[in-house]
C-alpha cells in the first residue's frame, strides 16, 4: 500500500490533501451542537445528487408526460417511491440544515474578517439552491408546480422596459408550457448541479485556508505549541470526523422517520394540489411557494406595488451578502456582544419565522399588516448594525477558547 501511495503522491496530491484538510487540519476543539450542520449540508447534498441521478432515469421531461413519468416512479418503479420521497424530503432537509448553518453563522460572526469570502462562497451557494429548488419544483408538472411557477417568472415582467421579454425568454414560450418544463429539467439536472458543487468546493477552501472559527470567536492560530499546533485545536480526523457521525445517524433517524411516516409533511414538503396534473384552465384556490421561499415571498406580498415588491424580495436577498462589512463590532461571538445585538438577532429569527408562516397562509388584511411590520424588522436589523454593533458595549474576548 505505501509503495502504491507513492506512486499516487508523485502523480496526484492524494496525501497531501488528506493531510490539508482532514487530518492535519486543526479544527478549535470547543466546537457545539450548530457545528454539525456544514457536515450534514454536505450529506443532503449528496443525497440529493444520487437520487436525482436514479430519478431522471424513469422521469420524462414533457408536459404530455411528466404527470405520468412520476405517478409511474410512484408506483410501478422498484423502489421508486423511496427515491421520490428522499428527495422531496432531501429538499426540504437541505434548507433546514442550511437556514441552521447561517444561522450559527450570525450567532458566532462566522462572516467577520478573515472570512468574508467564506460567507460570500456560501451565500452564492445559498442563492444556486434556490434556483435549483425553483427549477426542479415544476418538474412534476403538478397543479401547485404549474402555478407556482406561473407566479414566480411573472413577478420578472414588473421590471421596466426588459419585463415583459425576459419574462417570455425565461420561460421559453408565451405561457408555460413544455419548452419551460424541458429548460428547467436541464438547468436542474445539470447546470446548477455543477454550479453548487464548484461553489461548495471553493466554500471549503476558502474555510481551511483561514481555518474555522469557534463559538468564542478566539484565533486558535494565535497560540501554537513548539510544533506549530495550536494549542485550542484538535485534528479534525478522526475526532470531528466521528463526531460527526453522530450528527449523521441521528439526523438520519429524523429523516427516515419523515420518509416513512409523513413524506408530505402535512402539504408543506409535498403540496395536495400537486397530486393533480397540471392544468392551465383551472387555478388552485390558494398559490403558495413551497415553505422554504415563504419568508420571501410575504415580503413581495407585503409591499403593495408590484415593482416594489420584487425588489424588497431580490434585496431581502440580496443585503446577506454585505453582511460583513455592516457589522462593525470588535469580536465576533454573540457571547461577548452587546444587548443590542443579541435583542436585534432575536427579533431578526422571530421576524424571518413569522414572514415564513405567513408565506403560506392566504393574505387578510390583518396578516397583510403583520407582514409589513416583519418586513420593516428584518430590514432594520441589518441596516441598523453598523450603529448598534458600534456602539453597544462588548465583554472581553478571552485568550484561549473556553469550551
Amino acid at each position: 500500500m505505501s509503495k502504491f501511495m507513492e506512486w499516487v503522491d508523485a502523480r496526484f496530491p492524494a496525501t497531501k490533501m488528506w493531510e490539508d484538510h482532514l487530518s492535519k487540519y486543526y479544527a478549535p476543539k470547543n466546537f457545539n451542537f450548530f457545528y454539525f450542520f456544514g457536515s450534514l449540508a454536505l450529506l443532503v447534498l449528496v443525497n440529493q445528487i444520487v437520487t436525482g441521478v436514479w430519478l431522471t432515469m424513469s422521469y420524462t421531461p414533457s408536459a404530455e408526460e411528466a404527470f405520468a413519468s412520476v405517478e409511474y416512479i410512484m408506483r410501478d418503479v422498484e423502489y421508486g417511491w423511496i427515491l421520490r420521497y428522499m428527495h422531496s424530503t432531501g429538499a426540504s432537509a437541505f434548507f433546514v440544515v442550511v437556514y441552521l448553518h447561517m444561522f450559527r453563522g450570525l450567532l458566532y460572526g462566522s462572516y467577520q474578517k478573515p472570512r468574508e469570502l467564506v460567507w460570500i462562497f456560501g451565500m452564492l451557494i445559498y442563492l444556486m439552491l434556490m434556483a435549483e429548488a425553483f427549477m426542479g419544483y415544476l418538474l412534476p408538472w403538478g397543479q401547485m408546480s404549474y402555478w407556482g411557477a406561473q407566479v414566480i417568472i411573472s413577478l420578472f415582467g414588473a421590471i421596466p422596459v426588459i419585463g415583459a421579454d425576459l419574462t417570455q425568454w425565461i420561460r421559453g414560450d408565451y405561457l408555460i408550457s413544455g419548452i419551460t418544463l424541458n429548460r428547467f429539467f436541464a438547468l436542474h439536472v445539470v447546470a446548477l448541479p455543477i454550479v453548487i458543487l464548484g461553489l461548495v468546493v471553493l466554500h471549503i477552501l476558502a474555510l481551511h485556508e483561514v481555518g474555522s472559527n469557534n463559538p468564542d470567536g478566539v484565533d486558535i492560530k494565535k497560540k501554537k505549541d513548539e510544533n506549530g499546533i495550536p494549542l485550542d485545536g484538535i485534528a479534525f480526523h478522526p475526532y470531528y470526523t466521528v463526531k460527526d457521525i453522530v450528527g449523521v445517524v441521528v439526523f438520519l433517524f429524523v429523516f427516515c422517520f419523515v420518509i416513512f411516516f409523513f413524506p408530505e409533511m402535512g402539504g408543506y414538503f409535498l403540496e395536495k394540489p400537486n397530486f393533480e396534473a397540471a392544468n392551465p384552465f383551472k387555478t388552485p384556490a390558494h398559490i403558495a411557494p413551497v415553505w422554504y421561499f415563504t419568508p420571501f415571498y410575504a415580503i413581495l406580498r407585503a409591499v403593495p406595488d408590484k415593482l416594489l415588491g420584487v425588489i424588497a424580495m431580490g434585496a431581502a436577498i440580496a443585503v446577506l451578502f454585505v453582511l460583513p462589512w455592516l457589522d462593525r463590532s470588535p469580536v465576533k461571538s454573540m457571547r461577548y456582544k452587546g444587548w443590542m445585538s443579541k435583542i436585534w438577532l432575536l427579533i431578526f429569527c422571530v421576524s424571518f419565522v413569522i414572514l415564513g408562516v405567513l408565506g403560506v397562509l392566504a393574505p387578510t388584511p390583518g396578516r397583510t399588516l403583520l407582514s409589513q411590520v416583519c418586513t420593516f424588522l428584518y430590514f432594520a436589523y441589518f441596516i441598523l448594525m453598523p450603529f448598534y454593533t458600534k456602539l453597544e458595549k462588548t465583554k472581553p474576548v478571552p485568550e484561549r477558547v473556553t469550551g
